[in-house]
């Protein structure tokens, strides 16, 4: 797979955690217990797509601009886009499709999900008083 950063890139994002959906055999990212990517293995564990979750016009847009990026991959084509594991979209555009995907589950949780989400990133990244340790 061209985007082996995938998987630390986004265990990085506040709340974000990761399961197998065994039946699929896909590494499914939530936020909030909502899914908004996964990477889609073959039989063999190879990555065949990424698949993650954008607003319909930007994945209209991007879709028509990228063609290593098509409808979703056994989901809802309105809403969801995958893109080809081994495909020539560029890592900071993946990056940003990956950060929009987020982005829109994160604000589809409601707001007190957000703040303890928010306040976890908080305790577990405290900011000391006038920037001592």
């Amino acid at each position: 797979m061209k985007y082996e950063w995938i998987d630390e890139y986004l265990l990085k994002k506040a709340g974000v955690t990761k399961d197998i959906q065994e039946e699929w055999n896909w590494i499914r990212y939530h936020i909030g217990g909502k899914m908004f990517a996964a990477i889609c293995r073959d039989d063999d564990d190879i990555p065949v797509y990424i698949t993650l979750k954008l607003e319909p016009v930007e994945g209209e847009f991007y879709r028509k601009e990228y063609e290593d990026i098509i409808p979703g991959y056994y989901m809802n084509k309105v809403h969801w886009n995958s893109v080809k594991a081994d495909g020539n979209v560029p890592d900071d555009v993946m990056e940003d499709i990956l950060d929009k995907a987020y982005q829109i589950v994160f604000d589809s949780l409601t707001k007190k999900l957000r703040r303890q989400i928010i306040e976890d990133v908080n305790l577990e990244n405290p900011i000391s008083a006038c920037g001592a340790d």
